[in-house]
C-alpha cells in the first residue's frame, strides 16, 4: 500500500512538472509575442489620450476606464476567438483583413491632419458624417465609441502579430497566450494613459504644497513645471498618435502589397532601405528602419487622403440610406 502511495505521489509530481513547464512555455511565448507587438502598443498609448482632452477632470479616469473595458472586450471576447478560427480555418484571410484595418487607420490619421491644416473643412466633414451631440453625456459616449472603434483596429493588429509569433500547436496554448498578451497589454497601456491624463492634477496638488522648507519649495516648483508642461506634452503626444496611425496603417498595407502585389514594390522598398543603410553604415539599422517608416507614412497619408472623399461621398451617404431603410 505504501509502495502504491509512493507511486501515486511520483505520478502527481511528474504531472506537476509537466504543468509547470507548460506554464513557463506559455509565459515565455506571451512575453516574446508582446515584445513583437510593442510598436503597436506605443501607438495605442499615444492615440488614446486624445479622447479625454476637453473633458472635466473628474470625467477623465471614468472615460479611460470605459475605453479600457471596451478594449478588453475587443481583445478577449471578439478578436481572440476570431484569431483562433481564422488561424485554423482561413489563415490566408488574416492579411487582407489587416489591410482593411490599416486603411481605416490611414483614414483616421488623415482626418486629423485635415483638421489641423483645414479646420473649417474638417468641421464640415465631421458634421456630414455624424450628427452633433445634444449634451455632454452624448459627446462622452461618442468619444468613447470612437476610441473603442480605433482600439479595435490596433487590438486586431496586436492579436494578429501575437498569433503569428506563437509556434503552431495546441489551440488551448495559443488561446492562453493570446489572452495573456491581450490582458497584459490592455492593463499596461491604459494604466499609462491614466497616469498621463492625471499628471496635471498631480502637478496642481504639488504646486499647492504648503511646506516652508527647501524641499517644500522644490516640490512646488516641480508641481508648477508639471502643470505648465502637460498642455504641450499632450499636443506632442497627439501629434505622435496621428503620425503613428498613418505610419502603422501604411506599414500594414505596404506589407500586404509586398505579399500580394507586384514584386517590384517590395524590391524598391528594400533597395531604398539598403541604400540608406549603406550610406551610413554605423547606424544602418536605425536608418533603414527610418526610411521604411517614412515610406509607410507617405503611403498611409496618400491612402488616407483618398479615403476621405470616398467616405464622405460614397460610404457615408450609403450608410445613412441604410440606416433610414432599417428605421423605416
Amino acid at each position: 500500500m505504501s509502495v502504491g502511495l509512493i507511486g501515486l505521489l511520483d505520478d502527481i509530481a511528474a504531472i506537476a512538472k509537466v504543468a509547470a513547464a507548460s506554464l513557463d512555455d506559455v509565459a515565455g511565448q506571451a512575453a516574446k509575442a508582446g515584445a513583437k507587438a510593442a510598436g503597436v502598443v506605443i501607438d495605442d498609448a499615444a492615440v488614446t489620450p486624445n479622447y479625454v482632452i476637453g473633458f472635466a477632470s473628474k470625467r477623465e479616469l471614468p472615460i479611460v476606464g470605459k475605453i479600457a473595458v471596451g478594449s478588453l472586450r475587443n481583445k478577449l471576447l471578439v478578436l481572440l476567438p476570431i484569431a483562433l478560427l481564422l488561424g485554423y480555418f482561413l489563415p490566408d484571410a488574416v492579411t487582407p483583413l489587416l489591410m482593411l484595418g490599416g486603411a481605416f487607420l490611414c483614414y483616421e490619421g488623415a482626418e486629423k491632419v485635415l483638421e489641423a491644416v483645414m479646420p473649417h473643412h474638417a468641421h464640415d466633414h465631421d458634421a456630414e458624417l455624424q450628427p452633433t451631440a445634444a449634451d455632454a453625456g452624448s459627446v462622452e459616449d461618442e468619444k468613447v465609441a470612437s476610441a473603442i472603434k480605433t482600439d479595435f483596429i490596433l487590438s486586431a493588429e496586436i492579436m494578429a502579430i501575437t498569433l503569428a509569433a506563437i509556434p503552431p500547436g495546441n489551440i488551448w496554448t495559443q488561446a492562453l497566450v493570446l489572452a495573456l498578451v491581450g490582458f497584459g497589454i490592455t492593463i499596461g497601456v491604459y494604466g499609462v494613459v491614466a497616469l498621463i491624463v492625471k499628471a496635471d492634477d498631480a502637478g496642481l496638488a504639488l504646486a499647492r504644497y504648503e511646506g516652508g522648507s527647501i524641499i517644500g519649495t522644490a516640490i512646488r516648483a516641480i508641481g508648477r513645471a508639471l502643470v505648465r508642461s502637460m498642455p504641450p506634452f499632450l499636443t506632442v503626444l497627439s501629434t505622435i498618435g496621428t503620425a503613428a496611425m498613418i505610419w502603422v496603417g501604411g506599414g500594414i498595407i505596404l506589407h500586404g502589397v509586398e505579399k500580394y502585389g507586384p514584386p517590384a514594390v517590395g524590391r524598391m522598398v528594400h533597395a531604398a532601405t539598403e541604400a540608406a543603410g549603406h550610406a551610413l553604415p554605423s547606424v544602418a539599422g536605425i536608418i533603414e528602419w527610418s526610411v521604411e517608416a517614412a515610406i509607410s507614412g507617405v503611403l498611409g497619408l496618400m491612402i488616407g487622403a483618398l479615403a476621405i472623399p470616398a467616405v464622405e461621398y460614397v460610404i457615408a451617404p450609403a450608410w445613412k440610406r441604410l440606416k433610414r431603410l432599417r428605421s423605416a
